[in-house]
């Protein structure tokens, strides 16, 4: 068998959009995936179908794997021929032992890369408002290790040395010893008002920063209960914070919001999530697929070929349009056959995918919702017009039950089948568990029933006691009903139906949530 190969890919600091091309490049085609903690978990859900996943990261308390196991880890992947991609958090070049581990692959005779990725020492910083270099402040910097004992950083560190040798000190790994780092400096002429920075997990929605001076931060640490991993800036570039601290005060910052759409529309909220500074988990529970049953197809393919006699068609979600032009594709209809047909939509993503495809909506409801179209179209309906309504399985039965109502000829198809996802990262879980997740948003009916049968199936035998405990965000009343029939409450519903409008709410919850914690 050929040897494979491979790649010690630098993951950054926390940020999954912080990972290199090139590291992602290797992330997705690569066999086996060896991470550890300090590599985002939401890098794993770009590796291709059936990789194998194994975890060696350390924890304070104990090490899941020694460093020696994990380099023979690696040499033995690669002699059974895989592909193998080795994930260490920040650049693996700064304190990561990438080279003990190049060294044994190399000695084994195994092709190696080394993709460098985002340090910490620098990244952490940045998104804390502080640049560790300033034409004013500092030109230099030295970044250093202090994940050691007192005795052991005499041996490793010359304090008289590096105390004034750079503008700008870092040290990484050295929250434990704060106390006896900042004793050092003062001791080798750092001023005790020098101003100090510590910066937890930066990058990821959990960062914190303190700030003090050398002879202060001891206690502020301590006062605080801070915790490691975090990035020590000693220097007067932490005065910079004051000013340039952007990633904070982001409107969803702090913020980890469970998003349970589906895997392919999941992307669109949880960008919205990113950029407004919030971290999106993507926990898919609903998958749609085309109908099974040989008799829905047959009544799909019977009316769309009757596409000539309807006088209206309409749309309630993007999944309708979606699955419709995808059944005139298979079957060859000619979308020109429904000439006669005026269109409505409800919401206005619907109508933007009806748009895309070059149709113009002749009705668009003011409430996104069925009750809301047939509000709006009450005087223009006629009895004895057929009305073609292509949805999904689960769809309300209002809208066929009210047009029949008013005599005209609903005709229903359903053109996509919604059903349970499967294949949900198992982090997600833990976070429900750990009070990780801070709000949980609902963007359908199927979603909340889903998501409980999800958790029932994973071993979480209450999942409404569990639930009961974090906020919910519901797109819209109909949704809310199913929240509150499931023994729920609805924390914030959107006030427009849509994607926009529910971001705005978790905006404006968030918001009022830290104006109250601060006092005001």
């Amino acid at each position: 068998m050929n040897k494979g190969k491979v790649y010690l890919v630098g993951a950054g600091p926390g940020d999954p959009k912080l990972i290199t091309v090139r590291g992602l490049e290797c992330l997705k085609q690569c066999d086996v995936v060896v991470y550890d903690r300090l590599a985002s978990p939401r890098l794993i859900r770009h590796l291709k179908p059936g990789t194998e996943k194994i975890y060696v990261g350390k924890l304070p308390d104990r090490h899941t794997m020694k460093q020696e196991e994990i380099n023979q880890l690696l040499v033995d992947l690669a002699l059974q021929g895989k592909t193998v991609t080795r994930l260490k958090g920040g650049d693996p070049t700064i304190f990561g032992r990438v080279g003990e581990e190049a060294e044994q692959l190399y000695d084994n005779g195994i092709e190696f890369e080394i993709v460098p990725g985002i340090t910490s020492a620098i990244a952490v910083p940045a998104y804390a408002g502080i640049p560790v270099t300033h034409r004013d402040l500092a030109s230099s910097l030295s970044i250093i290790t202090g994940h050691e004992s007192p005795d052991k950083l005499d041996r490793s560190i010359h304090w008289d040395k590096v105390t004034n040798a750079t503008g700008t000190l870092i040290f990484l790994m050295g929250v434990a010893k704060i106390g006896y780092i900042a004793e050092q400096l003062i001791r080798h002429g750092k001023e005790p008002q020098t101003p100090v920075a510590l910066i937890r997990w930066g990058t990821r929605v959990e960062q914190r920063t303190i700030v003090g001076t050398l002879e202060t931060i001891e206690g502020i640490v301590k006062e605080a209960n801070f915790q490691p991993p975090a990035v020590i800036v000693v220097g007067e570039v932490v005065l910079q914070r004051e000013k340039l601290q952007w990633y904070e005060r982001k409107p969803l910052f702090g913020m980890r919001v469970l998003v349970t759409r589906a895997r392919a529309q999941a992307s669109e909220l949880a960008d919205q999530i990113e950029l407004l500074g919030g971290e999106p988990c993507e926990f898919p529970v609903i998958e749609t697929r085309e109908p099974m049953e040989p008799a829905s197809i047959e009544a799909l393919q019977e009316a769309l070929q009757q596409a000539e006699h309807y006088q209206w068609l309409m749309f309630t979600s993007v999944n309708g349009v979606d699955y419709f032009f995808h059944w005139l594709r298979k079957l060859k209809i000619d979308i020109r056959s429904f000439h006669g047909a005026r269109i409505a939509a409800v919401g206005p993503k619907t109508a933007a995918a009806l748009v895309q495809r070059g149709l113009s909506v002749d009705e668009l409801p003011v409430k996104f919702h069925a009750e809301g179209l047939l509000e709006q179209l009450n005087s223009e309906l006629k009895p004895g017009e057929r009305v073609l309504l292509p949805r999904g399985d689960l769809a309300r039965e209002v809208l066929p039950r009210e047009l029949e109502a008013k005599g005209l000829i609903p005709v229903e198809i359903d053109v996509y089948e919604t059903i349970l996802a499967e294949g949900q990262d198992e982090l997600a879980l833990e976070w429900l568990r750990e009070n990780g997740i801070h709000m949980i948003t609902f963007t359908s009916s199927s979603t909340v029933t889903n998501l409980l049968e999800v958790m029932k199936r994973r071993g979480i035998p209450n999942p409404v006691e569990l639930l009961s405990q974090i906020p919910i965000a519901s797109i819209g009343p109909i949704t809310s009903k199913t929240v509150r029939d499931a023994g729920l409450e609805v924390t914030i519903e959107a006030e427009d139906s849509t994607l926009d409008g529910l971001l705005q709410a978790i905006v404006d919850y968030h918001f009022k949530n830290k104006q109250t914690t601060r006092g005001g």
